[in-house]
């Protein structure tokens, strides 16, 4: 029996669109085992929404990952135990594809290494914010070509927290980027650029006071800013709160304020999005820096 324990993920952080991502302690758990032929998934949760057929990412990803080795896809088993909540901007195909990639090493017992699977999981999500940090854990900064990726892995200093804001509603990734623009004007160009590269740097040497700054963002949140109800007034009040810089999670909807008074802030934004029509919850979690985990047989292998 083969277990794989994947975290959540928020990319972009801000201004890194497509390029910036980071692990949280919010985690999916999948177990796998061949049967004799076929398929058969399981969702442990009783969500409905989660294909059981050949539509099922994690099946569709080792179907991919056999085909591209050259072998032929024995039968499967999946049971899937999801705590990532779905088109909520928090990795949760990420998390399937992460998860589908290591079912399929050691189920054809390939023994591609971390760094292949990173390269594997890049080219099938066609951008690297989101599997390469719930591969090896951290924040991580990445870009890509047609043929390769690079990327540098950052670990988070345990003692920031981030309030994940998660409504009820859901937003489609296909949905979030119609609405982007095709050009943008030169100024937010600079201004993102400036931005994405003070959020590197703050976060490697775990400089949060500049997080205010180095979170502002214009190429992707003002033009989803329409699609979320409050948004932007939610992310004010993080501020007021204390946060030390507030974001939109991926494509969203969620939102992730980055704290340190974890209790109180914690009290004060519940109290607010209680006011608000929609119904959203706020979860304390920490940077996870270790990424997915892979056990067989119910042995730790990485």
């Amino acid at each position: 029996m083969i277990k794989v324990k994947v975290p959540a993920t928020t990319a972009n952080m801000g201004p890194g669109f497509d390029s910036i991502g980071m692990a949280l302690s919010m985690y999916n758990i999948v177990y796998a085992e061949e049967i004799k032929e076929g398929f058969d998934i399981v969702i442990q949760d009783g969500n409905t929404q989660i294909p059981t057929d050949e539509d099922n990412l994690i099946y569709k990803t080792v179907a991919y990952f056999y085909k591209n080795i050259g072998k032929p896809l024995p039968g499967i088993r999946l049971i899937q135990q999801d705590s990532i909540p779905h088109t909520r901007g928090l990795g949760s195909s990420a998390a399937c594809i992460v998860a589908g990639l290591h079912i399929g090493n050691a189920l054809s017992k390939s023994f591609f290494s971390k760094e292949e699977l990173v390269q594997m999981a890049a080219q099938i999500e066609g951008h690297p914010d989101n599997t390469t940090p719930a591969l090896l854990g951290g924040m991580t900064i990445g870009a890509m070509n047609d043929k390769d990726m690079k990327y540098v892995k950052v670990n988070v200093a345990e003692n920031i927290h981030f309030a994940v804001m998660i409504p009820d509603f859901t937003l489609s990734t296909e949905l979030a980027r119609s609405v982007l623009p095709k050009e943008v004007p030169l100024k937010d160009a600079v201004f993102n650029a400036s931005r994405a590269a003070l959020l590197a740097a703050s976060m490697i040497t775990s400089d949060i006071d500049n997080l205010s700054l180095a979170m502002e963002d214009r190429l992707h949140q003002i033009y989803r800013a329409g699609l979320i109800p409050n948004m932007e007034s939610i992310i004010e009040r993080a501020k007021v709160y204390g946060a030390k810089g507030a974001f939109l999670s991926g494509a969203g909807p969620s939102l992730i304020a980055v704290v340190k008074n974890v209790v109180a802030f914690r009290k004060e934004m519940a109290a607010y999005l209680n006011t608000l029509s929609d119904v959203w919850q706020v979860q304390m979690l920490q940077a996870d820096n270790e990424g997915a985990k892979v056990w067989i047989n119910e042995e730790l292998k990485y």
